[in-house]
């Protein structure tokens, strides 16, 4: 009786497993999913970030010329303080977006290779 409750005990664990590791495959293969849409996500809030930026330099470079122009050296020092900090942050958002599409390649490249081990099984 306890050999066969042991062998029907194996003969299950057997059968089951093959489903067990699909499954784990499946949520791999949903987390790469969710990964990639959600760097895809980040990388059209950086692109934002990034024309946002680049329109506030161009107006403060504009207004540093004005303020030049009029003389008045005060307003001019505030406007290229403000143009040295939307500069450095768009930098940062450029190297934001550049980490974002690497990360996004790395994800797509999992799905593929994801999908390639699938179907050689």
């Amino acid at each position: 009786m306890r050999r066969q409750f042991a062998l029907f005990a194996v003969l299950a664990l057997a059968a089951s497993a093959p489903r067990v590791l699909a499954a784990q495959d499946s949520s791999a293969a949903k987390q790469d999913r969710k990964e990639v849409r959600q760097d895809r996500r980040e990388l059209r809030g950086d692109r934002k970030d990034i024309r946002h930026d680049t329109r506030d330099i161009r107006q403060d470079r504009r207004d540093v010329r004005q303020d030049l122009k009029r003389g008045d050296t005060t307003d001019a020092r505030r406007d290229a303080r403000d143009l040295r900090h939307d500069a450095r942050d768009r930098r940062h958002d450029v190297r934001g977006a550049r980490r974002d599409r690497r990360d996004l390649r790395q994800d797509r490249k999992d799905i593929h290779q994801d999908q390639k081990k699938d179907s050689t099984k």
